[in-house]
């Protein structure tokens, strides 16, 4: 009795870092819905700039800190971080700066969830049997190839893409890894927009972010998940065990 009224308390204390990460979304969704936004950036680009000026470091400091606790709480406004980042440091080294600052964000969140219920539920699939067991063993035998699919597919939710790793125990660094260079592609599109919105301020007009979406950009992604999916596909074509 002692012992299980002891792993209660130890087992619901893991849940509380991601029990506050979905709370501090759940405010943030509530309350910063316009605040980290196109418009903002744009009434905003003369200061921030000024700042960017006087301050490169700071300033760089302070923005990769601001996407890191975006990313990590879930916070609306990730697009506008990554047009940002484009606008106020160019396309090199502002892709750096998205990537890095999103890839921690990301592993904060996957620590959360790991700790929390990640694991227990990885051990559960592992000691299960049948159909289980069976989809626990093909995602460990291509867990490269799951991880850069779910990064490069633009209509998976980032917060499921980091939840998934941490239920079916990838490592962690394998996770960063996969992470950092599988949303450089994407990355590397929204920053090029931000870069280009100083014409666009200009102009008057609205950036495209529907652009990834489009022939010369989505097909060379498609292309990369296609690569991402090879080793999977071999491994059925060669009798390899079902997924």
């Amino acid at each position: 009795m002692t012992d299980t009224s002891q792993s209660r308390p130890a087992s619901w204390g893991r849940l509380i870092p991601f029990a506050a990460i979905l709370a501090v979304a759940a405010i943030g969704a509530a309350t910063l819905g316009d605040v980290l936004s196109y418009d903002m950036l744009r009434e905003n680009r003369e200061a921030l700039i000024a700042y960017r000026d006087a301050h490169y470091v700071l300033a760089a400091l302070v923005f990769i800190s601001i996407y890191v606790l975006i990313v990590a709480f879930s916070l609306p406004g990730a697009v506008a971080a990554t047009l940002t980042g484009g606008f106020l440091f160019g396309i090199f080294p502002g892709v750096l700066f998205n990537v890095t600052a999103a890839s921690i964000g990301a592993t904060a969140i996957f620590l959360a969830a790991r700790w929390g219920f990640g694991e227990q539920l990885a051990a559960k699939m592992e000691t299960s049997e049948g159909r289980v067991k069976r989809i626990k063993d093909g995602i460990d035998e291509n867990q490269w190839s799951m991880l850069f699919l779910i990064r490069l597919v633009p209509l998976v939710p980032f917060f499921v893409a980091n939840l998934i790793p941490a239920i079916v125990g990838v490592p962690l660094r394998r996770f960063v890894v996969s992470t950092f260079l599988g949303i450089i592609p994407g990355g590397l599109v929204y920053t090029s927009v931000g870069a280009g919105l100083g014409d666009v301020f200009e102009k008057g007009e609205t950036p495209n972010l529907g652009v990834i979406f489009e022939p010369q950009i989505i097909l060379p992604i498609l292309g990369l998940c296609a690569l991402a999916a090879l080793p999977i596909l071999i491994k059925a074509l060669r009798g390899g065990k079902e997924i």
